[in-house]
């Protein structure tokens, strides 16, 4: 397996070790400074833990090598999400509630989390993005099963590929058998504002968070 540095993360929100934890998974070549100012528009109450890729590219950082965009390299992102769980496993012990935020190539990186371990999220939302089909993690029917996710989309995003956008809108809608919540934008690649104000309402009415 590849061997990475010590995850950079920054904190935001509570400080309480037993705070719902909200992971923040930024873009390919972007870094954990920019995603973890979602956290100011977010509910008050959790935790919020913004996340550096361990991956340099572009000046800033990827989650896995990839073999066309939103197409993840298995091996690659079977080694960054083992890097991943060794942090989580330290940040949030077993009994602490965690939702996963991804946007982009975060939401890919979420969705591969969330596939691989549907037991261990409270949620995941994927922003944008595309979940790692044909990269390893198990797309079968149910897989999700009653897992909250939020799914957002522009309708004019030419970054990712639109069979995989609509790949991914049809598989959580449908046979993953997720407690979808989902909107569509007419925009292209980028988080608006309403669907910011979405998000938040979404975080704030996940059991894990509500009862805060």
């Amino acid at each position: 397996m590849t061997s990475f540095a010590e995850p950079v993360v920054v904190h935001r929100g509570s400080e309480a070790p037993e705070a719902p934890l909200v992971v923040l998974l930024h873009g390919r070549g972007s870094d954990e400074r920019e995603i973890a100012a979602l956290a100011g528009h977010l509910p008050v109450g959790p935790a919020y833990a913004a996340v550096r890729a361990p991956i340099a590219e572009g000046g800033g950082f990827a989650w896995f090598a990839n073999r066309g965009i939103g197409r993840p390299v298995t091996e690659s992102l079977s080694d960054t999400m083992a890097w991943f769980r060794g942090w989580l496993d330290q940040a949030a012990p077993a009994g602490r509630p965690v939702v996963l935020v991804g946007f982009s190539g975060g939401a890919a990186f979420a969705g591969g989390l969330v596939l691989a371990e549907p037991d261990r999220y409270a949620g995941a939302a994927i922003l944008y993005g595309t979940l790692p089909f044909d990269a390893g993690v198990p797309v079968d029917d149910g897989r999700l099963a009653g897992v909250p996710v939020f799914v957002a989309q522009g309708d004019a995003d030419t970054v990712i590929p639109r069979e995989l956008l609509d790949r991914t809108w049809t598989y959580l809608h449908g046979a993953s058998g997720a407690d979808v919540t989902s909107r569509r934008d007419p925009g292209g690649h980028g988080i608006t504002g309403p669907t910011l104000d979405e998000l938040g309402g979404w975080i704030a009415a996940l059991p894990v968070t509500s009862s805060n």
